[in-house]
């Protein structure tokens, strides 16, 4: 990894601390971001995630599909960690903490907007840095990719229906149109655009491919670090009014992450998978697609709602919590068989 990428949790930090402090000096240009919207979208963060998830989208190899036959067992756990399990759990801690623990100290609507934040992360599992976390533990690439690639495909069609059902669940409404506009814009049209980016690059060499992947890696941390500096820029006020909301919101947030990677990694490890599998399984049924959480609660709720707000803690939390997780997988290679030379293959 590059130096953006080992240190990301210090770059997503001070870009936290720029935001906050930009937004507490100069709210009125904060005020003219947040007014430049169109169908509910706002235009300058639209800009900063594509260009986090674009290249992403680039790296899915769809071809890769046809390698799940090697261990078809670690596809399943993912599947079922990421659809039928993490975003109940996840609706679940958040009408917990903020419904029954912390309704003393949250107001109801507020409340709503933090568990609706907390759900569009539980619904929205990771489509990119797993392979950073996946390559950390040595996991299996090609594998890796299989797994994104139909988190992908499923994402399209269950995502919206998904989020709707378990918001309803929070007593929020749910607009359609602006639910499938962001999955449309954040999900649909950069994979089309990554797939034939790729088809295009490939045609004139996998040498071309890579060199571009390697050029678009600044790309992708910039624009995280600028859609976290405008985001917590837009929520200065409150950071700075209620830092103890940051503190409320990390809280399910932590419990969670942890208790889904100890839940998927355990039943790896019952089921005795190769740890190139095992550790991969576990970590992308962690991880969080918040570019995707963050965008349509922005849709949804607005720059500066409580909901957006707990997708950005979401971003504050995962980096942290992963890294940590990471050093734990590696640590405990030796719980797993060693994988046979088919299975190894990257």
């Amino acid at each position: 990894m590059g130096l953006f990428e080992r240190f990301l949790s210090v770059w997503v930090g001070l870009a936290i601390i720029l935001g906050v402090t930009a937004g507490h000096l100069f709210p009125g240009l904060f005020e003219a971001v947040a007014a430049f919207t169109w169908a509910q979208v706002n235009l300058v963060v639209a800009v900063f995630i594509w260009a986090m998830i674009y290249p992403m989208m680039v790296q899915v190899d769809f071809a890769a599909l046809r390698d799940v036959r090697r261990e078809p067992r670690g596809l399943w756990l993912t599947l079922l960690i990421n659809w039928l399990v993490k975003p109940f759990t996840m609706a679940a801690l958040g009408w917990l903490f903020f419904r029954v623990f912390f309704a003393d100290w949250v107001a109801p609507e507020t409340a709503n907007e933090y568990i609706a934040g907390m759900i569009l992360l539980g619904v929205a599992p990771c489509t990119a840095m797993v392979f950073v976390w996946s390559h950390l533990t040595r996991g299996n690439a090609s594998y890796t990719l299989v797994q994104v690639s139909i988190n992908d495909l499923i994402m399209i069609f269950a995502f919206a229906p998904l989020a709707s059902l378990l918001l309803g669940l929070s007593d929020v409404t749910v607009p359609w149109d602006t639910l499938l506009l962001s999955v449309t814009l954040y999900v649909v049209l950069p994979l089309i655009a990554g797939v034939l980016t790729r088809r295009y690059l490939l045609a004139q060499g996998r040498d071309r491919l890579d060199l571009w992947l390697a050029h678009s890696k600044p790309t992708t941390i910039l624009g995280l670090l600028a859609t976290v500096a405008l985001l917590f820029g837009l929520q200065a006020d409150r950071i700075l009014e209620q830092p103890q909301a940051i503190g409320l919101i990390a809280i399910p947030l932590l419990i969670q992450s942890y208790g889904i990677f100890f839940i998927a990694y355990g039943l790896a490890r019952t089921l005795k998978l190769p740890h190139n599998i095992a550790a991969p399984a576990g970590l992308i049924g962690t991880s969080n697609f918040f570019e995707l959480a963050v965008a349509v609660a922005i849709s949804l709720f607005g720059l500066t709602s409580g909901a957006a707000l707990a997708t950005v803690v979401g971003v504050l939390v995962e980096v942290p919590v992963m890294l940590s997780l990471v050093a734990f997988a590696n640590r405990t290679r030796h719980w797993f068989p060693e994988p046979t030379p088919l299975e190894a293959t990257s």
